[in-house]
């Protein structure tokens, strides 16, 4: 299905290229809210579908079962590092990963495999907070 580029898809467009990491559905309906768009939550979630779909924006599930959104940096299949605290997310290719993936699915007599791996840990910047906070430093 192809959307027609309305002003409204194109705001949540621009607003998900300036959330700086990956944020959900809410999250960015909340922010166009409190800019007074109109923009309602369902035009939200048709829009980051849409995104998706066409690889210009990447979706991932978090740790909790919660839909995140971010705009792509990278066109095709890639992997993420995204750390829990500020949800700052890194792409990777992980090599290795993919060859396993492949192997895998062979070996138990499958095709056309695909897969989808995000590594949820906490980035250096946040580390040294929480260092700094417990006074370690």
């Amino acid at each position: 299905m192809v959307q027609r580029n309305t002003w409204q898809r194109e705001r949540v467009r621009e607003a998900l290229s300036g959330a700086g990491g990956f944020v959900s559905a809410q999250t960015l309906h909340a922010t166009l809210r409190d800019e007074n768009t109109g923009i309602g939550l369902a035009t939200v979630y048709r829009t980051l579908a849409g995104l998706a779909a066409r690889g210009d924006a990447d979706s991932l599930q978090s740790p909790d079962g919660e839909n995140l959104f971010r705009a792509c940096e990278t066109r095709g299949h890639h992997h993420h590092l995204i750390c829990r605290s500020c949800g700052k997310a890194v792409e990777i290719a992980a090599t290795d990963v993919e060859e396993w993936a492949h192997r895998t699915a062979a070996q138990h007599g499958f095709s056309e495999a695909e897969h989808v791996v995000d590594i949820f840990g906490i980035c250096a910047d946040c580390a040294r907070d929480r260092t700094r906070e417990r006074g370690d430093e």
